[in-house]
């Protein structure tokens, strides 16, 4: 009698146990899941911790378990042909017909190629389905928010450049995990401009007049994504920002920027897109270009004043896992997921992400070797770096999809708070 109690008691003790695992939430069901195991095992007990295993150590080399390298070279971000006749304002594209992947793929602009030279323009396609015919069908400045899908932003109707101050961009997290930290860009957010503007354009040039090819420097094959970038950056800042910024356009000069902060014009066609840039926007951009001899993506332009520990010169060229490499961790936890997201990003969903670091000073350019990669090596008294010297470095990034030459674009910007204004 008494043991058919305690069986009965057993029984019941093991309903509710099921019970209490089953309405609890699944981060708790891993951890009572993870503890069972480890009790269960005839094998040494392993720790309960559910925290990130620490990064291998530079002298160790790390298990490879990331998935087989893909093949991406059939594989084509999402297309928005339908798009092309409502862009150039008429119906004179043909558009409505559907064009096979395979046709695509067999007639895709070659890797080096300037798309405006190309033979065969209408049979000769960019990654995005669209042909050189049509391409040049658009013109200059064409709808770019019809062909990609993100709206141009609200106008700021109230913004003064002599008081507006930078977003606090605060990309802190309690809890670490290895991860590509994406979120959903806010479009209206894409360029900032702020009172330091003027500063901050002039800083960029002085760089560029004294590094080169280290801040700015570009391939063949990466007109097409170089232009369309230059556009959409200035018709954003004409839209956000009608105030200070507008374009025009004339037979005798074409199209010309008007900027209100700097008081002068940049006419359109006498320069490089990237140096247009360098001109009016004060933020780097980088141009990875589809390769279609394998389908991954490769480093062919950009104009970066604010990398650190790396420069344009060190990394044009690459392919993304080739310009990571230093990161820790890099091939085993996120190449895989950061070519296969290359591989499918929709012009419709840009993201956004940050990283952040204390840095001595405000040093916006270090490239390799740079002077300023001592404070780095070693843990300095406060009679020799005082806290005044603290920063907070944010690097705030973005990453897009181009509508007509399927580039992805890093656009980046650096900002620094010192941390004695923290409470």
């Amino acid at each position: 009698m008494l043991s058919e109690h305690y069986t009965l008691a057993a029984a019941i003790g093991f309903l509710l146990t099921i019970l209490s695992f089953l309405i609890v939430s699944k981060s708790q069901q891993k951890i009572v899941y993870h503890r069972l195991s480890s009790w269960t095992s005839f094998k040494r007990p392993t720790s309960s911790s559910i925290t990130p295993p620490r990064s291998v150590s530079p002298d160790k080399k790390a298990p490879v378990n990331a998935p087989p390298p893909a093949d991406y070279k059939d594989i084509f971000p999402p297309w928005r042909r339908e798009s092309l006749s409502i862009a150039r304002g008429d119906k004179c594209l043909d558009t409505g017909s559907e064009i096979p992947e395979s046709l695509v793929s067999e007639r895709l602009i070659p890797f080096t190629a300037d798309y405006r030279i190309c033979k065969s323009p209408a049979s000769t396609y960019t990654p995005m389905g669209i042909s050189l015919a049509e391409v040049a069908s658009l013109g200059d400045f064409t709808d770019y928010a019809e062909l990609s899908g993100v709206p141009l932003p609200e106008p700021y109707q109230d913004f003064k450049i002599e008081t507006a101050l930078p977003r606090p961009y605060r990309p802190l997290r309690w809890g670490y995990h290895q991860t590509m930290s994406l979120n959903r860009l806010q479009t209206d957010w894409w360029l900032e401009v702020e009172k330091s503007y003027a500063e901050r354009i002039k800083e960029r040039k002085e760089l560029f007049d004294k590094n080169g090819s280290m801040v700015l420097d570009y391939l063949p094959g990466s007109e097409l994504g170089c232009k369309e970038v230059m556009e959409m950056a200035l018709q954003f800042l004409c839209a956000r920002y009608p105030q200070y910024f507008s374009l025009s356009n004339s037979e005798d000069q074409g199209y010309v920027f008007h900027n209100g902060i700097l008081h002068n014009q940049t006419i359109i066609r006498d320069m490089h897109p990237l140096h247009v840039l360098l001109e009016n926007v004060p933020e780097d951009f980088a141009v990875m270009i589809r390769n279609p001899d394998d389908g991954y993506y490769y480093f062919r332009a950009g104009i970066l004043c604010s990398s650190l520990g790396w420069s344009v010169a060190s990394k044009l060229g690459m392919q993304l896992k080739e310009i990571h490499s230093p990161i820790p961790d890099y091939k085993e936890k996120m190449e895989f997921s950061m070519d296969r997201y290359f591989s499918k990003l929709p012009t419709a969903r840009p993201i956004q992400r940050g990283s952040w670091g204390l840095e001595v000073d405000t040093p916006l350019f270090m490239p390799p070797g740079d002077p300023h990669e001592k404070y780095r090596e070693a843990q300095l008294p406060e009679t020799e770096l005082p806290l005044s010297r603290i920063h907070l470095r944010v690097d705030w990034q973005t990453l897009r999809r181009l509508p007509l030459s399927g580039a992805i674009i890093f656009n980046f910007k650096a900002l620094f708070t010192p941390v004695e204004d923290f409470r």
